[in-house]
């Protein structure tokens, strides 16, 4: 469970630091965190020079967070690859590529226009392990500015590394760009004004699509609907992508790590089938096992059934993912938020490979969309959350009441009935307690959720 504290709208924890940028994230904050974080890769035992990537998404206040960050790690010393607008996975690449000590994300991803965040990773490009988050929280409250008469400040560089990131998946062995320039497909991207609008396109070009409708692609961080890519904000592209006769819709969240799909009627698939998708795919070349997290669809364990491959299960959380991916030596994974994780690239969700993917099977399967979305197993989930004084007390009080059910605890509580399940836990980004549940059908799903609900709120 990730140690957080809340101050003012600011949310510390293991994963790094997000909130509202000049009401809780200031310019103390982020100085702070960042010679933390330079303390944190200056520490690590490698002969990799002192350089660090720092990108970012399209947020307002994106530019100015950036500035602090790189001045900050400059002063330190270290040479900082600024990579400037791009998208969270594309950073996670160059870290590797520049074979730097570790990159700082900054992008709220699914959060509102004004919040902000350092997300930071490590120096194989993964997100900060628990234990490694740690070290950073407690070097914040402790690290002092260094000297600055011994410390010559560090090199900048400014690079864009999109190409590069592009270049990597048309590298990969089963991408075969002339299967899809076959399908001559128009598709419709909602780049929801931000880096999407910027990657998104040039791939599907060099993958031979057709013809690419780019919306909301002006990238200046005012969102022109709420940034996470669930059917209730994306109403307007679903009803774009039908009056366009598109064949198919493809939409990502303000850093691109997260991937939905549209099909060709118009109607949202759920992104909880995205990371099925991608494994149907994967697994018709390669056996190898599947990791996921707690609250994603069993959908992917009917598929996995279908290869005979196992799938499993960690905590909520993508580095939590990925070391259950290193674990068991996955060949995919991802979460159902749309996050595909291809560790031939990289150990971080990616939607440009998802993407790429995702085209791919269905080219090669030569079927629309909405033909292929009917083959996959059909679940209906509902997300709901609440406020509570005491998460901790709540979650162990509910626990202890079903104790006799078929429940894990690696993460939260997660109740498995035969027909679905419902998965209580404390949010890592947000002071609140969510409730997932899934059944076979929608009516299904929300009576398990409502069955919890109830449950925690008469008991409180």
């Amino acid at each position: 469970m990730a140690i957080e504290r809340v101050m003012s709208m600011l949310i510390e924890s293991i994963s790094g630091i997000r909130g509202i940028y000049g009401a809780g994230l200031d310019a103390l904050v982020l100085v702070r965190y960042s010679l933390a974080f330079g303390t944190f890769c200056l520490n690590q035992n490698n002969q990799r020079p002192l350089r660090i990537v720092v990108g970012r998404d399209a947020r307002v206040s994106g530019e100015i967070c950036s500035q602090i960050v790189i001045a900050t790690l400059r002063s330190f010393g270290f040479e900082v690859i600024d990579i400037g607008l791009a998208p969270t996975p594309t950073v996670a690449m160059a870290v590797l590529y520049e074979e730097a000590r570790g990159g700082i994300v900054l992008s709220a991803s699914h959060n509102p226009e004004q919040w902000n965040a350092l997300k930071l990773l490590n120096q194989k490009s993964e997100f900060l392990s628990p234990e490694e988050g740690k070290t950073v929280m407690k070097l914040a409250q402790q690290v002092k500015p260094p000297d600055h008469r011994n410390i010559p400040p560090g090199n900048l560089q400014s690079q864009d590394h999109i190409s590069m990131h592009i270049d990597a998946i048309m590298g990969l062995p089963f991408c075969q760009s002339n299967s899809i320039s076959s399908q001559q497909y128009k598709i419709v991207v909602d780049g929801i004004n931000s880096v999407g609008a910027l990657a998104i396109p040039p791939l599907l070009d060099r993958l031979g699509v057709n013809e690419v409708i780019l919306i909301n692609g002006e990238v200046n961080g005012r969102f022109a609907h709420p940034a996470e890519p669930l059917p209730g904000h994306l109403q307007g592209t679903m009803e774009f992508v039908r009056e366009s006769n598109a064949d198919l819709g493809i939409v990502v969240d303000p850093d691109a790590d997260r991937l939905a799909l549209i099909d060709d009627h118009g109607n949202y698939v759920s992104e909880e089938l995205t990371q099925v998708i991608a494994a149907d795919f994967m697994w018709r070349r390669r056996s190898g096992a599947f990791a996921t997290n707690l609250s994603s669809s069993r959908a992917i364990d009917d598929v996995a059934s279908q290869y005979q491959m196992p799938v499993y299960r960690s905590a909520v959380g993508e580095i939590n993912v990925v070391k259950a991916m290193q674990q068991h030596e996955a060949i995919l994974g991802g979460e159902g938020n749309g996050g595909v994780i291809l560790p031939d690239l990289h150990y971080g969700r990616d939607a440009l490979v998802g993407t790429m993917m995702v085209l791919q099977h269905l080219s090669e399967l030569d079927v629309p969309l909405s033909e292929y979305w009917r083959s996959l197993p059909q679940y209906f989930m509902a997300k709901n959350k609440i406020n509570v004084e005491n998460p901790e007390l709540v979650l162990q009080g509910f626990m202890q009441r079903h104790s006799d059910e078929n429940m894990t605890t690696i993460d939260g509580v997660k109740i498995d009935f035969p027909d679905g399940w419902v998965h209580v836990r404390k949010s890592n980004t947000e002071p609140i307690v969510r409730i997932y549940s899934e059944g076979k059908t929608k009516a299904q799903a929300q009576e398990l959720s409502q069955w919890c609900i109830n449950d925690i709120e008469s008991n409180q």
